[in-house]
């Protein structure tokens, strides 16, 4: 368990056909004595069982509601998988971008002193400004992170995207992203293949910017990153 952490909730429990997911809301401590709250989704809290852990970043200002909300349902979705989620929550009601980057990292660091959570890389995950915000955090420390999920995503810095060569790279945009995004993505995708990602890019048929997972593709790509990296 993690000791040190103070558990201010036990948000809910819910069963999955394959798997009990219990999340929790955690107050994280960092380094530098401040702390994050952070909803930690593990499949089977009761096990002694090592799960990888994914991060996942949520859209817009990254405050409690919508951390919440994407907990509950790709956070759950996810769990149910066999990874361990972690969804923060932004320390100052803006998103995991420019500053907020070492927030994250320093997350990883604590959450992984959890012996139900494996060491080592980990999956970046992120809907909307959390997509750019896994992509921006790929690209500054690519020896922690293993694939990024960016659902949707598009680049706001090409001066490091070098640093994700051979990175397994997870792109959706919905075809009608009211914040029209769509017209990023053939930016987005060309820049990531001209860096040396190995990317998964498509548009979403008939989506707006927030869409559901297109899980017939994206299982796959999680099993072999799982697969790659003998998770």
């Amino acid at each position: 368990m993690l000791n040190k952490f103070a558990v201010i909730a036990l948000a809910l429990t819910i069963f999955s056909p394959s798997s009990f997911a219990e999340t929790q809301r955690l107050q994280v401590p960092l380094a530098d004595a401040s702390q994050v709250a952070t909803y930690l989704i593990l499949p089977d809290a009761q096990s002694d069982t090592q799960h990888p852990l994914m991060i996942l970043m949520p859209p817009g200002s990254g405050e409690a509601a919508l951390a919440f909300d994407l907990q509950s349902w790709l956070g759950q979705e996810m769990a149910a998988r066999g990874w361990a989620v972690a969804v923060p929550v932004s320390p100052n009601q803006k998103s995991f971008r420019g500053t907020n980057n070492a927030v994250i990292l320093q997350l990883i660091d604590e959450l992984q002193k959890d012996p139900r959570i494996k060491g080592g890389k980990v999956v970046l995950a992120g809907v909307s400004n959390g997509g750019i915000s896994a992509l921006e955090i790929a690209s500054m420390a690519p020896e922690r992170v293993i694939a990024v999920l960016g659902v949707p995503a598009v680049i706001s810095d090409r001066t490091r995207l070098s640093a994700l060569a051979g990175m397994p790279i997870y792109l959706r945009i919905g075809d009608q992203d009211e914040y029209m995004w769509m017209n990023r993505y053939a930016e987005t995708r060309d820049a990531l293949l001209a860096a040396g990602a190995d990317i998964d890019a498509d548009l979403m048929f008939m989506s707006p910017h927030m869409f559901a997972m297109d899980w017939e593709n994206l299982d796959p790509f999680l099993a072999t990153v799982k697969l790659a990296n003998d998770l």
